[in-house]
């Protein structure tokens, strides 16, 4: 029998996140999920009115033909997806990440070389579709976030099935205060960071775009950069696990990048093309039921308390932004545990040690 918060999330997915309308054409892209989720999906779509259309993968096949990659292959490949994202209004993603490391014997060339024909699909489906993605909760991320797998469940359908729009209220007005500010100075351990937001529009990310979801982003002006960066959360980019990052920027460029014990892979990313050592999106977040990294960005970049501050590609706010084919979201928590921090616009302080000082903001502060 179907979990009902299969079906309530499903119907979520197709009516909030992504608006489908009757006549439009649904891509959903399952990657080491249950059919439940599928089924309960192409139902929703239905009963919208609308097309479903499936792709169904799993992360082990998925490795085997990125090892292999050839250019005339995946040139042919991401041709026919493209051409099938074009015929697209709307695009689901749920994938279940069995394991984040799936990926960390490919070889380098090889997953570079794929991801560059493949940018052209995602860019299409990020620029000309609505879309929303969302991890489908397993024992591997269970363990990941040092939890049972039914209490995992549990946590993973709280985020999920979040009242988005009572945070919209407090992320508007964060958001607000964004557009109108210039400069941002952030400080922590290790962190004395400054840059500018000027002219560069604040988005609230309310359910419409990933789920759990809980943001609020930006983009810096390119140059404008200086200083230095620790990260406190753990991440996992291509496969491979990085703890420790710490950048040193200066006019915008990463001009110095260390991490604990894997400093050739760090900048082996970074190097991937000329967009990779600048920052493509500065964000807040805001999602109160989520409070302790697991290596998985979808989650991670959501952690109240935290901000990010992404190497690589610039999405939605800034046209004329970095350009790069990676993007890389890594987590800064900055509540005491992590070490704490501030965060000021324009000189005026907006959160300390991971809360908003602003009232007005407290439902962006973590749960009690």
């Amino acid at each position: 029998m179907t979990d009902p918060r299969t079906t309530e999330l499903a119907r979520n997915l197709i009516n909030h996140s992504c608006e489908v309308k009757p006549g439009e054409h649904v891509l959903l892209e399952i990657i080491d999920a249950p059919d439940e989720i599928a089924i309960e999906l192409i139902r929703a779509v239905r009963a919208a009115g609308a097309h479903p259309h499936i792709n169904l993968r799993h992360s082990r096949v998925t490795r085997e033909m990125f090892t292999g990659a050839a250019d005339e292959q995946y040139d042919l490949i991401a041709s026919l997806e493209l051409a099938q994202m074009q015929k697209m209004d709307a695009y689901i993603a749920i994938r279940g990440a069995e394991n984040s490391f799936e990926n960390s014997s490919v070889p380098a060339d090889r997953m570079k070389l794929a991801q560059k024909h493949l940018r052209p699909v995602h860019t299409e489906r990020v620029n000309n579709t609505r879309w929303c993605v969302l991890r489908w909760p397993n024992p591997s991320m269970a363990q990941g976030a040092g939890m049972s797998t039914e209490a995992f469940e549990d946590f993973y359908f709280r985020c999920c099935l979040a009242d988005y729009d009572k945070l919209r209220t407090a992320m508007d007005k964060l958001a607000a205060k964004m557009m109108a500010a210039d400069q941002v100075h952030i400080v922590g351990p290790g962190t004395d960071l400054t840059f500018s937001i000027k002219g560069i529009p604040a988005i609230p990310c309310d359910g419409k775009l990933n789920i759990p979801d809980g943001e609020v982003f930006t983009a810096p002006v390119r140059d404008s950069i200086n200083g230095t960066l620790a990260y406190t959360a753990p991440t996992v980019f291509q496969g491979i696990p990085f703890d420790g990052i710490q950048f040193r920027f200066e006019n915008g460029k990463i001009v110095e990048a260390h991490c604990n014990g894997n400093d050739e892979a760090l900048n082996k990313i970074l190097d991937t093309d000329e967009g990779a050592r600048y920052i493509g999106e500065f964000a807040f977040g805001v999602n109160p039921f989520i409070l302790e990294p697991m290596r998985d960005i979808l989650f991670d970049e959501k952690i109240a308390g935290s901000f990010h501050f992404t190497p690589g590609q610039c999405y939605d706010v800034a046209p004329n932004g970095n350009k790069s084919q990676i993007h890389w979201d890594l987590v800064c928590i900055q509540r005491p545990e992590y070490g704490g921090g501030e965060i000021y616009l324009d000189g005026e302080l907006i959160r300390k040690d991971g809360v908003f000082v602003d009232p007005e903001l407290a439902d962006l502060n973590p749960a009690k």
